[in-house]
């Protein structure tokens, strides 16, 4: 995907403290402070433009959302829709996901979403799709005991080394849809992706799963 240059995004989302959080190290461990409350976090990695998440936070007050996206010229997308919003459950980081024992303390997340991560078809980029084994050990690092990755996305390849992947890991497949559009799920939120995907006539995926008790 080519990415449009937007000038002044970056200052443009720097000058809305108030839904684009910079400074993250030093919120680690402190997210519920800042919404001000103790309500559960869900994070999406690779938020986009925001239409999932801030779907999301509109339908589910009582959770706070976080979502993650590392182009400012994307996400400066997302910051529109949140204003017009004007969600006080939803926030904004504009930084990359690799790290994010950095950003969040173990146990400090109930749910991560990955919605049409970028497949790295490549065997040889294995290592950097969202749901190799080095990335399951951090997000279960961050995540409540037992918790929960939904995953959707329209790429099969993808999708079945997910699956392989969850499974060698020892985590519990919970939900598995090989249609979503097709089948009798309720209350799914598309992203934009999604969206467009769908119309030319793509299959669109989805899991729930549940990493292992320790």
């Amino acid at each position: 995907m080519r990415l449009r240059y937007k000038p002044g995004a970056k200052e443009r989302l720097m000058s809305y403290p108030q839904y684009v959080i910079y400074n993250v190290q030093e919120r680690k461990g402190k997210w519920q402070e800042l919404f001000g409350n103790d309500h559960e976090i869900h994070v999406e990695i690779g938020t986009g433009k925001g239409k999932f998440l801030t779907e999301m936070a509109k339908a589910n007050p009582h959770i706070n959302y976080i979502g993650i996206e590392a182009y400012d010229s994307v996400i400066i997308s997302a910051l529109d829709r949140l204003i017009e919003a004007d969600l006080p459950n939803l926030k904004l980081l504009n930084l990359n996901a690799n790290k994010l024992e950095d950003y969040f303390a173990s146990g400090e997340i109930s749910r991560i979403y990955l919605n049409f991560s970028d497949p790295w078809p490549k065997n040889k980029h294995a290592k950097r799709r969202l749901t190799y084994k080095s990335f399951l050990k951090m997000y279960e690092n961050v995540l409540v005991p037992q918790g929960e990755i939904h995953f959707k996305t329209d790429n099969q390849a993808l999708f079945e080394f997910s699956l392989v992947s969850f499974s060698h890991y020892g985590m519990k497949l919970n939900y598995i849809s090989l249609d979503l559009h097709n089948s009798d799920f309720e209350g799914n939120i598309m992203t934009e992706y999604e969206e467009k995907f769908s119309s030319m006539g793509h299959r669109i995926y989805r899991c729930e799963v549940q990493f292992p008790k320790k």
